[in-house]
């Protein structure tokens, strides 16, 4: 084989060197674009992005120098698009600048003081549609405001109207509530394809904002459009796509306190008709208690092919690992719990979209989600306690606790009772759906949208014995239009064919209307006055399903003969009813707006678990009481949420942002027959005050959702130079420290629930500096006050935490050989 060799050699030499020469060709162009940017009081604009366009893709970017000069080699004489954004300034397009071979065309730039962009959202309509078009409340979150967090749940606490929980710190169960709806009454997109477990459970610990270009908030139902457990609101989350010619790589790594790494890698890029970006992230931390190390693994993709000029495909796929110490409310009980939590769950789908003509659009949706949880308990870890040398269980160290309602307890709860170890409780949920959408222009102010969405649903909680199997249908008419250009209007409606629950149809209408046309020129801009109305759903769990009355006497020798003699049905779908109502008012030449929203929900039919005396209370004949054993889960629930949303922002400067918003909630429960409800635990060291040990009481508040939340944030840029200040405000909320006995088996450590949990204030501060075009150096700081706080009783949250590191990026610009 030794004679080949050298033909190889010459072959890969004439290889290189035709390489080379067509590289240096094509660097051999003197072709250059050169400028200044400036403000419009004539001073230099430094870090300003400058991108040079043609034939529709962007050939290269680059920023501004410290004299806010620019320089650019373009790789052939033609015609070219410049355009030139900067923090603060709206942005400068120059259109077909004409290049000549081996000449340098100078072109300059001022830039003006931004107003507030308007976005396009779709999460109201599932059809593109302008912020001002709207009568329902939408807020959207860019990339900035998700770049330097690990959780998406960071960003969505500066929304006016949602509040978060955090169950204890990073990787601790994490609720949404919005506008005072149950945490499981909001439908979660990401790209379009359902994230929530069956019955609508989402745990948003789970989500990292890794690879999310952008996540849209609807507060209020969309049950019409998006089916069950869109009942309170809906959050949708996108994730990045490629852009560039040359692919971009970038690299971020980090570390701090507690023991805290995250590495992060992506690529990204588009050739010819496709586009692809690939991410993968990995956060490690062992928290600041014992038992609390957590990791979170996720692997994330988007790859876009352009069949035609007007069909598209487009797949996506995300799959989180992580696992994690659950030491519960060590405040309560003085010991950590030896248990673990690991999850793993994939969302993937595919989107086909075709522009059929001008008018018409068609969409075709798979999407798949598959979840898997463990929660183990490997030991006992309390001091045992014993009754005549029997052993009764599992004490906490002796605690003092104290309520922010000034109420004190002190001794020693029960924390496990004897059973077998290590015991394992797993869940499983898998879905297929299939979602196809036409939407015609049928003239320029109305547009006529229908849907149809299948969805296969299996799952288990618990084990195999607690499966079920749904097979689900839905439809949706919609209307969007407008009247002469001022009165905008959505008006639709879903069918949802359950098959648990039936067929329920879910009205919706809003409209919004331009009082005032948007005027830059004056101090007083646009007014836009809003209002919807709406019906949502949601499905049970499997829990509430499986321990329903109906399939608790389905399982019975004689249940057949109880359910057709007494018409017990299957449990039904929960239901909200929402009106709402708001005006929106620009200011100081557009740079400023602000907005009020008044809304008020009736959320009926809850699903409780309701024991035997409840049963029969409501109606139960004793009989089918007595035969549901210790009790069961039935529709009986209904509160009421209502309250006033605030929220304001303004372009104060070129490089200076700020925005904040206010939400008053005055929630209460109106009917429960749970066994708190029938019987009211009491203390006996306060016996004249009822405490709802696991549910809240009839006429108290829903449990940890605050009457007064707030938030603000202030981002700054200069030059290479951006920091973001943030704050999150919570005040006193209502809730259960859930410590029903002591070892005489007595309530001695249960407190009263009115305003039990403290109010707290968290700032959070991030910035970066730009070392040069390829590297970031970034820094985090979280909790900078140190407070001590627990946003769930009983679990404190992190105090100050610190990290920092180094983001590089490789890539990203033009190549082409000549």
């Amino acid at each position: 084989m030794n004679h080949v060799r050298p033909s190889i050699r010459v072959s890969c030499f004439l290889l290189f060197a035709l390489y080379l020469s067509t590289s240096l060709f094509a660097l051999n162009n003197d072709s250059a674009i050169t400028g200044t940017v400036v403000d419009s009081t004539g001073a230099v604009v430094r870090g300003a992005t400058v991108d040079v366009i043609a034939h529709h893709e962007r050939l290269s970017t680059l920023s501004t120098d410290q004299r806010g000069h620019y320089s650019v080699s373009v790789p052939a004489a033609g015609s070219y698009e410049i355009r030139v954004s900067a923090p603060g300034f709206k942005t400068a397009v120059a259109d077909n600048l004409a290049v000549r071979n081996s000449e340098e065309s100078i072109r300059d730039f001022t830039l003006r003081l931004d107003t507030l962009s308007e976005e396009v959202t779709v999460t109201a309509t599932a059809t593109p549609t302008l912020e001002s078009h709207l009568g329902a409340a939408v807020s959207v979150l860019g990339s900035n405001q998700l770049a330097g967090t690990d959780e998406v749940q960071e960003s969505l606490r500066w929304i006016p109207g949602v509040q978060m929980t955090q169950t204890g710190q990073v990787g601790g169960t994490t609720a949404l509530y919005i506008r005072g709806g149950n945490s499981d009454a909001n439908k979660v997109l990401m790209d379009g394809i359902p994230m929530n477990d069956l019955g609508g459970a989402v745990e948003f610990a789970d989500i990292s904002s890794s690879a999310l270009a952008r996540a849209e908030v609807l507060r209020g139902p969309n049950s019409s459009v998006y089916g069950a457990d869109a009942m309170a609101g809906v959050v949708s989350l996108t994730t990045r796509s490629g852009s560039t010619p040359l692919p971009e790589v970038t690299y971020v790594g980090d570390g701090g306190n507690f023991s805290t790494f995250h590495n992060e890698a992506n690529v990204g890029g588009k050739w010819k008709a496709a586009d692809y970006f690939a991410d993968f992230s990995r956060l490690d931390t062992s928290n600041s208690i014992p038992n609390n190390r957590f990791h979170i693994g996720t692997a994330s993709g988007n790859f876009g092919w352009s069949l035609a000029p007007n069909a598209s495909l487009r797949a996506t796929v995300r799959h989180d690992q992580l696992a994690g110490g659950q030491p519960n409310a060590i405040l309560l009980y003085g010991i950590p719990d030896d248990t673990r939590q690991a999850n793993e769950d994939s969302y993937f789908g595919a989107t086909f979209e075709t522009q059929t003509t001008a008018a018409w659009h068609n969409l075709v949706r798979y999407g798949g989600l598959r979840l898997r949880s463990e929660y183990t308990d490997f030991a006992p870890t309390g001091i045992p306690f014993y009754t005549e040398e029997m052993l009764q269980g599992y004490l906490g160290a002796p605690v003092t606790v104290h309520g922010a309602n000034g109420y004190t307890v002190s001794g020693q709860a029960i924390f496990q009772y004897p059973e077998q170890y290590p015991n394992t409780y797993a869940t499983s949920t898998d879905r297929d759906s299939v979602y196809a959408q036409s939407d015609y222009l049928v003239r320029r102010h109305l547009l006529v949208l229908g849907g149809f969405q299948y969805e296969d649903e299996r799952g288990y909680s618990g084990g195999l014995a607690n499966s079920i199997e749904r097979r689900n249908s839905s439809y949706t008419l919609l209307f969007q239009g407008d009247i002469k250009g001022r009165l905008f209007y959505t008006l639709g409606t879903g069918v949802e064919d359950n098959d648990l629950f039936g067929v329920v149809p879910t009205p919706r209408a809003s409209l919004a209307y331009l009082l005032k046309q948007p005027n830059q020129s004056g101090v007083l801009g646009g007014t836009r006055l809003r209002a919807s109305f709406g019906k949502g759903i949601k499905e049970p769990s499997i829990f509430e399903q499986t321990d329903s009355l109906y399939d608790q006497l389905a399982a019975l020798p004689n249940g057949n003969q109880l359910i057709a003699q007494y018409h017990v049905g299957q449990i039904g779908p929960e239901w909200s009813r929402t009106y709402d109502g708001g005006v929106e008012q620009e200011l100081l030449h557009g740079r400023a707006k602000l907005a009020i929203t008044y809304f008020h929900n009736e959320f009926t039919n809850g699903i409780e678990y309701i024991p035997s005396q409840g049963l029969i209370d409501l109606g139960v004949p004793t009989s089918v009481a007595a035969a549901a054993s210790y009790g069961a889960t039935v529709n009986s629930q209904a509160f009421r949420a209502q309250g006033v949303e605030l929220e304001a922002q303004a372009q104060v400067s070129r490089g200076l942002f700020v925005r904040g918003g206010y939400t008053y909630l005055d929630a209460v429960v109106q009917r429960s027959f749970s066994s708190d409800a029938i019987g009211p635990t009491y203390n006996p060291n306060f016996p004249t005050i009822p405490i709802g040990a696991y549910s809240p009481l009839i006429g108290a508040r829903p449990f940890r959702r605050a009457p007064h939340s707030g938030y603000f944030g202030v981002s700054y840029a200069h030059a290479r130079f951006f920091s973001l200040l943030t704050g999150t405000l919570v005040g006193r909320r209502d809730d259960s420290d859930f410590l029903a006995n002591d070892g005489n088996y007595m309530p001695t450590m249960l407190l009263p629930n009115r305003n039990l949990d403290s109010a707290y204030q968290r700032l959070d501060l991030s910035a970066s500096y730009q070392m040069s075009p390829r590297i970031q150096i970034t820094s985090r700081f979280q909790n900078l006050l140190s407070e001590r706080y627990s946003e769930a009783f009983g679990y404190p949250a992190l105090p100050f935490t610190f990290r920092s590191g180094v983001q590089l990026t490789l890539g990203g610009e033009s190549w082409k050989l000549k």
